[in-house]
């Protein structure tokens, strides 16, 4: 990651609104982030590339680019709903195709952001080490002999590997908070 490529959401999107960078070409960076990073334990499903890419390069509007998440990539904990990728808690007889996205994912795609894929998880977020998966463990990228925390596991790696700029997690117990502190990122657990 050159220090000249936008990083933070803030960064993102500045860069898109000034036409130094496009949506599309941030969401192809994140494909690529992903294949290089080479942890198929990240995530559980990927949305088609293709398909991010074009809807990134819809937003081309003025309107689009008032969105506070003009064109940035997300990542999902995949026991959330996102419509067109299967919800599966990490357990695969759980898997279903949702109809509709969860309010939070709606919100997100209505502020401009990009959904490109579910992330790892302890299944049906019962864990805080991240390693209760059938789809893997994924390396924490601080350090790789610990573990990467859960049950947000996924979210937290693909955020502190750079593969997205945000992930939304869940937390009950300190499921988001705790992956985020052991790969060294913040973790926000709103009030109700």
């Amino acid at each position: 990651m050159g220090s000249d490529t936008p990083e933070t959401v803030a960064d993102i999107v500045a860069a898109h609104r000034a036409g130094a960078m496009t949506p599309a070409q941030t969401i192809a960076r994140s494909y690529q982030r992903i294949r290089a990073h080479n942890d198929p334990a990240v995530f559980i499903s990927l949305r088609d590339e293709g398909d991010a890419l074009k809807e990134a390069e819809a937003l081309t509007s003025k309107d689009a680019a008032a969105l506070p998440l003009f064109g940035v990539p997300v990542a999902v904990k995949d026991n959330i709903d996102a419509q067109g990728l299967a919800t599966t808690a990490a357990c695969p007889a759980f898997s279903y195709l949702p109809a509709q996205d969860s309010t939070a994912v709606a919100k997100l795609r209505a502020a401009g952001a990009i959904v490109i894929g579910k992330t790892n998880l302890d299944q049906f977020a019962t864990g805080l080490v991240g390693a209760r998966s059938p789809y893997g463990i994924p390396k924490n990228p601080v350090r790789s002999d610990l573990v990467p925390g859960g049950s947000s596991s996924g979210s937290a790696v693909a955020v502190a590997a750079g593969l997205v700029p945000l992930a939304l997690g869940t937390d009950t117990a300190g499921s988001g908070r705790v992956p985020a502190m052991l790969n060294n990122i913040v973790g926000l657990k709103p009030s109700l």
